[in-house]
């Protein structure tokens, strides 16, 4: 059997030792793995305990790449799986590092979901559909998802939508309501809320105009719709592109007619 005739430290990484068997380098372990088999020169090594010291130091190093990967954030069992699995590490090396992980409170996959939720919630002001696919996304089971998105009440929700709709709404003032409304509904949905918490955190919104307010949005609206047909059609033609054109738009049936009779009268005068 081979005889450890040397151990030396390394220079680039002090908690590492080389072992060199029959004066040749063989494998190099982690000073916990040296302690653990007390490897000391002159001790022989049959290929079995070779194979376990080897196998011993990859979960090691398996185990302190993961540490290094967490130090950044927190993490899922499923990141810090697929993390080290592309890092070269075997199936068994991996599993047995996360086992480790898990055990030593590294790893737990409902404290993570806990603050992902409590981050997706606060720092981005998404709803549970979003959150749900972020969790599945990082490899959270979904007993998992629906147990951690049960903290998240509709109440708590609906606050969180009513809020985004007021901001959207307060600084769209040069929307048509109709429109608008889409365009909050729409951005909600991405968000991931329900169709039901949307319409609420609509009803609870000031989408009046006043007066001058229409007239500005009707003049932007039916002014751009205008310039933009005017060069390819003339008459009815144009009236009924611009028509569509502000009507897509929110503006109301009755207002559209005013403007179109007014561009006609200008027209007219010239």
């Amino acid at each position: 059997m081979p005889v450890i005739t040397k151990i030396t430290q390394q220079k680039k990484d002090s908690e590492r030792y080389n072992i060199f068997l029959d004066e040749k380098y063989a494998f190099s372990v982690d000073e916990a793995i040296l302690v653990k088999f007390g490897l000391t020169k002159g001790m022989t090594l049959d290929d079995w305990s070779i194979d376990d010291m080897v196998y011993e130091d990859e979960i090691r190093k398996a185990f302190n790449r993961a540490l290094h990967y967490l130090g950044f954030r927190m993490r899922s069992e499923h990141e810090v799986k697929k993390k080290l699995l592309d890092a070269g590490y075997g199936e068994a090396v991996v599993r047995e590092a996360i086992v480790k992980l898990r055990n030593l409170g590294f790893l737990n996959d409902e404290t993570f979901s806990e603050a992902l939720l409590q981050t997706q919630k606060n720092a981005s002001s998404k709803g549970p559909r979003a959150i749900r696919q972020e969790l599945q996304k990082k490899g959270i089971g979904k007993e998992l998802q629906a147990q951690v998105l049960e903290s998240y009440s509709e109440d708590e929700q609906l606050q969180i939508a009513t809020k985004l709709a007021e901001k959207a709404a307060n600084a769209n003032r040069a929307i048509a309501p109709a429109q608008l409304k889409q365009k909050i509904q729409n951005a909600l949905l991405r968000k991931g809320y329900s169709f039901d918490i949307i319409k609420q955190a609509l009803e609870g919104i000031d989408f009046d105009r006043e007066e001058d307010e229409w007239a500005g949005i009707t003049d932007s609206v039916g002014e751009k719709a205008w310039r933009r047909y005017s060069s390819k059609f003339s008459g009815r033609n144009l009236n009924n592109r611009v028509k569509q054109a502000m009507y897509q738009k929110g503006i109301p049936f009755d207002r559209i007619d005013a403007f179109i009779e007014k561009k006609e009268n200008e027209e007219d005068g010239d």
